[in-house]
C-alpha cells in the first residue's frame, strides 16, 4: 500500500485538481443543513446544486461530477427522487455518495437507504458508527440522528459490509474508518468541536462527493475528503477559541484557506 507520505500528496494533488476543476456536486438533501452543505462545497473549490423535483434530477446529474444523497429529512417523494437520481448517475457512471442519516431510527430511513444501495451502484456510504453497523445488519443504537452505539468492532464491520455491498464504507466518529473491504485506513484528524454544531457530518459527506468527482479510486476519495474535513476542524478549534458559534463560521474560513501543504505535513492516516 501507499505510504503515509505519498497517501497525503495524492489527497493534496486531489484538492488542487477540485480547485481547478471545479466540479458540480449535485445534492439531494437534507434541508435542515441545505445552506451549510452549500458553503462548504463552495469552500472546497467545487460547485453545488440542490436540485430535488424527480422531474429534473436526471437532467441534473447528468452534468454533475458527483451526487450526493442524503436522507436527514425524508419524505416520500424525495425518496423517489434519489432513486430516478442514483439510477441516472449509475447508467452514466457517476459515482454516487450515500449518507444514511438517522438509518435505524425510523423504518423509512433503514428501507430507503437499502433501496438506494440495492437499486443503483453507489461508490460511498458515509455514516457514524451506529448506521453503518445497523446497515449492516449487526446492530447499533442511534437517537434521533446521533450515534449512541456501534457494535463492538466497527473497522471489522465497515470492511465486512463494503466487502458486501461492493463500495467504499467510511465511518464517521473519534477516529474515521475508510475501507473497501480489503484495505482499510484510519484517519486521526478531527476535533471534538465538530460535535458542537448541526451538520457536520453531512459537511463531510459534501467533501467525500467533491473527492469522489475527481478521484477514481473511491477509497482514496473517502480519505481525501475526511482527512481534509478533519485538518480543517482542527484548524477551526484553534481559530474559534472553542466557542461554537465562531467554530461554525471558522469552518468555512480555515477549509477555503487550507492549501496542500497543510495535507501533506498534517494529514494522519493509517493503513491497518
Amino acid at each position: 500500500m501507499k505510504s503515509l507520505e505519498n497517501l497525503n500528496e495524492i489527497v493534496a494533488k486531489n484538492l488542487g485538481e477540485i480547485r481547478e476543476k471545479r466540479p458540480l456536486i449535485h445534492h439531494i438533501t437534507n434541508f435542515v443543513v441545505m445552506n451549510e452543505t452549500a458553503n462548504i462545497t463552495l469552500c472546497l473549490g467545487a460547485l453545488p446544486v440542490m436540485a430535488h423535483a424527480k422531474e429534473e434530477v436526471e437532467e441534473m446529474v447528468s452534468i454533475a461530477g458527483a451526487l450526493l444523497l442524503n436522507i436527514g429529512t425524508l419524505t416520500p417523494e424525495l425518496v423517489e427522487s434519489m432513486i430516478v437520481a442514483a439510477k441516472k448517475a449509475t447508467e452514466l457512471n457517476i459515482p454516487v455518495i450515500l449518507d444514511p442519516v438517522g438509518a435505524g431510527a425510523t423504518n423509512l430511513r433503514t428501507e430507503c437507504a437499502r433501496r438506494i444501495t440495492n437499486e443503483a451502484k453507489v461508490s460511498i456510504i458515509r455514516g457514524n458508527g451506529a448506521e453503518i453497523s445497523i446497515l449492516a445488519g449487526l446492530g447499533g443504537e442511534i437517537r434521533g440522528v446521533e450515534s449512541i452505539n456501534s457494535g463492538d468492532n466497527i473497522t471489522e464491520i465497515a470492511r465486512e459490509y463494503a466487502a458486501k455491498e461492493q463500495c467504499v464504507i467510511a465511518v464517521t466518529g473519534k477516529e474515521d474508518i475508510v475501507s473497501d473491504g480489503e484495505r482499510v485506513a484510519v484517519i486521526g484528524n478531527g476535533h471534538p468541536m465538530l460535535g458542537t454544531v448541526t451538520g457536520t457530518g453531512c459537511m463531510s459527506s459534501t467533501l467525500v462527493a467533491g473527492f469522489a468527482a475527481v478521484q477514481e479510486d473511491k477509497f482514496l476519495a473517502a480519505i481525501g475528503g475526511l482527512v481534509t474535513f478533519g485538518l480543517t476542524g482542527e484548524k477551526a478549534a484553534d481559530k474559534s477559541g472553542h466557542n461554537p458559534g465562531t467554530f461554525h463560521v471558522c469552518l468555512y474560513d480555515e477549509l477555503a484557506g487550507l492549501t496542500g501543504n497543510n495535507i501533506i505535513v498534517g494529514g494522519r492516516t493509517t493503513i491497518v
